[in-house]
């Protein structure tokens, strides 16, 4: 089975860009406007985000949305057969500063938010940071699929760990200098997450990427990706701290927040909004976890 799918994947990847976006387009007409997948989803988190728009406006900011969801796909089906020299093309970094870092034998941890194109970031950064890069994955469950994900994604180098595997290994692979890349705003458990408004509503923020910086006393830089056209990115590095030993537990996800919301409103049809980030009510039972300055809710 494997070698049937990927073979199949590997043929409509030599396809030209111009073909694959053509479709692209064709998809996008049937997922938004035939089967409206988690239109009702995209269009409440575009609410909290942006009430002050207007409903035309937020219809039209979902609509780029879809749009830039399936060329994510659609790119990354053509990383199968991509080469290096050509993905440089498309995928710009400015990663002196990081790689400065690196050269003072620190361990970086880059965080990042579910924007577009997250495999491309696996890649320029792998390709680009002098230490080794390691990738956390989620694993797909159909195991052919799996593989040429897992091939595709370690093709420059990156050491691929997943979620299941971390814990058990982080050890192992914290012994050598590294950098990291943590999206940090995924969902969480209400009753463990650090609380703060995210735009004009509360969401629990996971809690393991600012840990884990204050544990390992790592370098923290975030990353912001900018679409600058269609097919091609920058991936703009901001870096937070050297150390992490002014910090206290929370602080480095406030700041991350902050840094997520500004990219988001720079290019909003650029995140990931069928991801379910206020599924989750504030109640007083987590005002121990309350980390904002800005006042709880009521």
């Amino acid at each position: 089975m494997y070698y049937i799918v990927y073979g199949l994947l590997y043929l409509f990847s030599l396809l030209p860009f111009f073909i694959l976006y053509l479709l692209s387009d064709l998809v996008y007409v049937l997922l938004y406007y035939v089967f409206g997948y988690r239109k009702k989803v995209v269009l409440y988190n575009l609410q909290i985000a942006f009430p002050e728009k207007a409903p035309a406006e937020r219809n039209a900011i979902a609509r780029q949305f879809y749009k830039n969801l399936i060329d994510t796909f659609i790119e990354t089906i053509k990383m199968i057969s991509m080469s290096g020299a050509a993905f440089d093309k498309r995928c710009s970094i400015n990663s002196d500063a990081v790689n400065e870092l690196a050269k003072k034998g620190l361990n970086i941890q880059l965080h990042s938010g579910h924007q577009m194109n997250w495999e491309y970031a696996n890649w320029v950064f792998a390709k680009h940071l002098a230490i080794p890069w390691i990738g956390v994955y989620q694993p797909i469950s159909n195991k052919a699929m799996n593989r040429i994900f897992y091939d595709m994604r370690s093709k420059f180098g990156t050491r691929l760990v997943s979620t299941r595997e971390f814990k058990t290994t982080m050890h192992t692979l914290f012994k050598t200098q590294y950098s990291i890349g943590l999206a940090a705003d995924q969902n969480t458990s209400k009753e463990t997450g650090y609380w703060m408004y995210f735009f004009t509503k509360p969401a629990p923020f996971i809690t393991g990427p600012d840990k884990g910086a204050l544990k390992n006393n790592t370098a923290v830089v975030f990353v912001n990706f900018i679409k600058k056209k269609r097919g091609y990115y920058h991936f703009e590095t901001t870096i937070i701290a050297e150390s992490t030993e002014q910090y206290q537990p929370g602080e480095l996800t406030v700041l991350y927040r902050d840094f997520l919301e500004d990219a988001i409103k720079k290019q909003p049809a650029n995140y990931l909004w069928t991801h379910r980030r206020w599924r989750h009510d504030y109640g007083n039972a987590y005002q121990h976890l309350w980390k904002d300055s800005r006042p709880k809710p009521n």
